[in-house]
């Protein structure tokens, strides 16, 4: 009934917060431009083999890549991600799940203005 009003899961970040890239998540997002450019000549099954080789020992998965590179441009909200990539077909759910990997990876941090914790 009231589907809007249940709790999501994961953590619960300020309206607006924005994320930004750590020096561990630029040297991760080299190492996946790396891995890609050098199986996507291979062929399909060796080029997502080196995206989850990538991406398990992160504890994340292979469409978080997606998200770490838009990143790249600068300071963004999930918001702006989830606008950014509404043609990939990710949607705000699934850019928040990818977010709280990346800032669990260390790969991302809180960045700017808005207080750099979760709410709980």
């Amino acid at each position: 009934m009231l589907q809007s009003w249940k709790s999501r899961a994961g953590k619960r970040w300020p309206r607006g917060q924005r994320f930004a890239l750590t020096p561990a998540g630029e040297a991760a997002d080299r190492a996946y431009a790396e891995a890609v450019r050098e199986a996507r000549a291979l062929g399909r099954d060796l080029l997502e083999a080196a995206q989850r080789t990538w991406a398990e020992p992160l504890a994340l998965l292979p469409a978080d890549a997606v998200i770490l590179g838009e990143l790249r441009h600068g300071r963004r909200s999930a918001q702006e991600l989830a606008r950014a990539l509404e043609d990939c077909g990710l949607g705000i759910a699934e850019v928040r799940g990818a977010v709280d990997r990346l800032t669990d990876a260390g790969l991302a941090e809180p960045a700017g203005g808005a207080p750099q914790h979760p709410i709980v």
